[in-house]
């Protein structure tokens, strides 16, 4: 696990991941912005604050595991490891390209720190509930995370794995789930609506954490609440707002799936520095 960061440090990395995130989509001129922005916090707290990992050893069999479910917000997965010192941040810029192993939906075996193969919505769920099963036989003590969108809560599978998870009382089970209310088609409530989200959640037998997601000290303690919890999965709501950082980007579904051209991603930018100017002020 790296060393610890305060809490301005987070907040300085979530926004210099943004910034990546950005200049990978426009280079890229395609990819999905929204979710990806929304979830830089809860990706920086996770992989520097939170995982039991090790980017020189990836493999080590004592890590927790972190299972990306809703794989089209993969460039902020991308950025994190890339931070976190898995592989050069360099690569970055090469998202979607032909060759690249920063594929447009994520492949396992492509980059070190990927554990799991992820595109088709809805999947993500049972894979980390396989690892979180596999390691309780194998006496282990590491922590399964899976993230999730709010709108993958349209398939039918993940609702079999909740209901699942909830049976089998698997405690080193953590959904982390995207709550920004938007999704490819549009909001989620018009879709197919989802509340009352958390008390479905809790009908399944899960314990459920509300959190801003975009809250630092919210994040890290949510999810050292989650590892103290022995008799349920649990699943943490992170009520987040897609395309954070990026006014022109914010609560507007038509950015779920869309990346900025050199123009929007240059005002994208500067908006995302100037917010790390006042974060470094305050702090």
């Amino acid at each position: 696990m790296t060393a610890p960061l305060s809490l301005t440090d987070l907040e300085q990395r979530a926004l210099l991941i943004r910034e990546d995130i950005v200049k990978m989509l426009s280079l890229a001129g395609s990819g999905h912005a929204a979710g990806a922005l929304g979830m830089a916090d809860v990706f920086t707290a996770l992989y520097f604050a939170v995982l039991k990992h090790d980017p020189h050893n990836p493999q080590w069999s004592d890590r927790d595991k972190l299972v990306l479910s809703n794989g089209h917000i993969c460039p902020v997965l991308y950025a994190a490891l890339a931070h976190a010192g898995y592989f050069s941040r360099s690569l970055l810029l090469t998202l979607r390209k032909l060759g690249s192993p920063l594929q447009g939906h994520p492949h396992r075996l492509a980059l070190p720190g990927l554990e799991n193969s992820s595109g088709p919505l809805g999947q993500g769920l049972s894979q980390a509930i396989g690892m979180a099963l596999a390691a309780k036989i194998d006496g282990k003590n590491n922590q399964i995370y899976c993230m999730m969108s709010d709108g993958e809560h349209d398939e039918g599978q993940t609702w079999e794995a909740i209901l699942f998870a909830g049976k089998k009382k698997i405690a080193n089970l953590t959904a982390i789930i995207d709550r920004n209310n938007i999704q490819i088609d549009g909001y989620t409530e018009d879709v197919m609506p989802l509340e009352p989200f958390r008390k479905k959640y809790e009908a399944f037998g899960w314990h459920v954490i509300e959190i801003d997601g975009h809250n630092m000290q919210a994040i890290i303690g949510a999810c050292h609440q989650a590892v103290a919890i022995f008799e349920q999965p649990v699943a943490i709501i992170a009520h987040t707002i897609p395309g954070k950082g990026v006014e022109f980007m914010q609560w507007k579904p038509e950015w779920h799936g869309k990346a900025p051209d050199p123009a929007q991603a240059q005002l994208a930018l500067q908006e995302l520095r100037s917010l790390g100017g006042k974060i470094r002020a305050e702090g």
